[in-house]
């Protein structure tokens, strides 16, 4: 479906409500409030998924509604609705009548930029239906063709369009138009009675054109193949507290969790993380810099996953040092929490959608490289595990203990790696895990674009990164 060209259209209609009315009934909603906005937001999307040699699903779905939100003081006045008319909107605002009014003065509204960080145009609109199936049914080809132990192939590609503008009281409406698209390959090999799966994914901010190139799904076939493969020959992976080196890219989704989740505001205003109250004290080994991007850009300019012009309450995103030099320096912000800690916000206030209240959340999310050379690091290891990607993985924010499991692995003795090995889980917390950094190579990367971030019920994309690191000291669980 082509969509128009005036995307305001999609939230805006003569007989429901003009934008002159989403105003005035901003104004008459939070007249009594600190803060607090109407976010209105149009969305499509569309999912397919190809496994067993076949087209298994193919959704497709459009989907418009507005949330209100007030605050005063700490206390939060949410009301949301699939229905964007001044009707529905006059009626979310009396729920906002219960709350206490404001004793302060209103907060500021968030600076102003013309920035945009990825194409207004729909990745839904540029290629036709027959090229999607047709490319699915290509990587599912090539890629049992590739290796006679190929045992099985899933491959999908999914897509979203939303229109998102923020209305306040004390502003002009902010808008922000924004695409996502996303590529994943899954193959089960299969050799002497054993499987073993391997997967790779890409994605971001862009229209289909890259991921439809064949140098682009090629590689996704060969990533994901070649981590079947190696599982295939991997052995019970050792157990007990021993040196790990990460390597560089994917593997930053521990630092995501251990302790990303640990330096948003919510947590350490209300004094559950276990970084509150350290701002300015070493958390963290000498080299290490954490950092909180939402504006970066592609290699090739395009949007990354992680990245918004603007956060879901119209703050623009920035570059936010977290920790710098091993020091802590601030935390991720929502204009909630900034406003009671007395700070500013950092463009960090996200939602899932406009039935969502925001909160502080991460973007993209990496650490800073170092100097070292990742071979030479490599080189110290006498005796531990090289961990190369992750999967899932538990994370308790108030302790920052967390359980990662390890999708593909490798043992190293002596400075060589040795055999891939399976089952390794890392068990840690992320403050003492920071202070262990012995080593910060000189190749940070980022993740290819498929972080998905869960906090209090809602999801919400997010980038990851790190260099090449070297952990002394980190508990192995494996099964050997």
């Amino acid at each position: 479906m082509t969509f128009t060209a005036d995307p305001r259209s999609l939230l805006y209609r003569p007989d429901q409500l003009q934008p002159e009315e989403a105003q005035a009934l901003v104004r008459r909603a939070l007249s009594a409030c600190d803060d607090g906005e109407l976010y209105l937001q149009f969305t499509a999307t569309e999912a397919f998924g190809f496994d067993d040699g076949r087209l298994k699903t193919c959704d497709y779905s459009r989907e418009a509604g507005f949330g209100l939100r007030g605050l005063s003081g700490e206390m939060t006045g949410f009301a949301h609705a699939n229905e964007i008319s001044a009707a529905a909107i006059a009626r979310a605002g009396e729920t906002l009548t219960l709350l206490d009014p404001a004793q302060g003065p209103k907060a500021a509204p968030p600076a102003r930029t013309n920035r945009h960080l990825y194409t207004d145009a729909s990745p839904l609109d540029g290629i036709e239906f027959a090229r999607k199936v047709a490319l699915l049914e290509t990587i599912d080809a090539a890629a049992r063709a590739r290796d006679p132990r190929v045992a099985q192939v899933s491959a999908s590609l999914s897509a979203s369009w939303s229109v998102v503008e923020i209305v306040r009281s004390d502003a002009e409406p902010v808008t922000d138009i924004r695409p996502l698209v996303r590529l994943n390959v899954s193959i089960v090999a299969e050799q002497n009675g054993r499987r073993e799966t391997g997967s790779f994914g890409m994605g971001g901010r862009y229209l289909y054109d890259d991921l439809f190139k064949a140098e682009t799904w090629n590689r996704a076939i060969d990533e994901a193949l070649a981590q079947a493969l190696t599982n295939l020959e991997s052995v019970a992976a050792p157990a007990g507290e021993m040196t790990v080196l990460l390597a560089s890219g994917w593997p930053g989704v521990l630092l995501h969790e251990a302790v990303g989740h640990g330096l948003e505001g919510d947590f350490n205003r209300k004094g559950t993380s276990a970084f509150s109250g350290r701002i300015g004290q070493r958390v963290a080994a000498e080299g290490v810099t954490v950092v909180d991007d939402g504006s970066l850009l592609g290699a090739n300019g395009e949007g990354r996953r992680g990245s918004l012009s603007v956060d879901d309450e119209g703050t623009p995103t920035q570059e936010n040092v977290l920790i710098e030099d091993g020091i802590l320096k601030g935390y991720l912000q929502d204009r909630l929490n900034a406003r009671l800690m007395g700070v500013a916000p950092t463009g960090n206030g996200r939602r899932e959608s406009y039935a969502h209240a925001p909160m502080p959340r991460m973007t993209n999310t990496f650490m800073r490289a170092g100097n070292d050379d990742p071979a030479e690091l490599l080189s110290r290891v006498k005796k531990g595990i090289y961990a190369k990607s992750f999967g899932g993985g538990q994370v308790d924010i108030t302790s920052g203990k967390f359980v990662f499991s390890c999708t593909e692995a490798y043992l190293v003795e002596d400075g060589k790696l040795g055999a891939p090995i399976k089952g390794a889980t890392l068990i840690g917390d992320g403050p003492s895990v920071l202070t262990r950094v012995v080593g910060i190579g000189h190749d940070l990367a980022l993740d290819e674009g498929v972080g998905i971030c869960g906090k209090g019920g809602q999801s919400v994309p997010a980038g990851v990164g790190q260099p090449t690191l070297l952990v002394d000291g980190l508990t192995v669980g494996g099964t050997g």
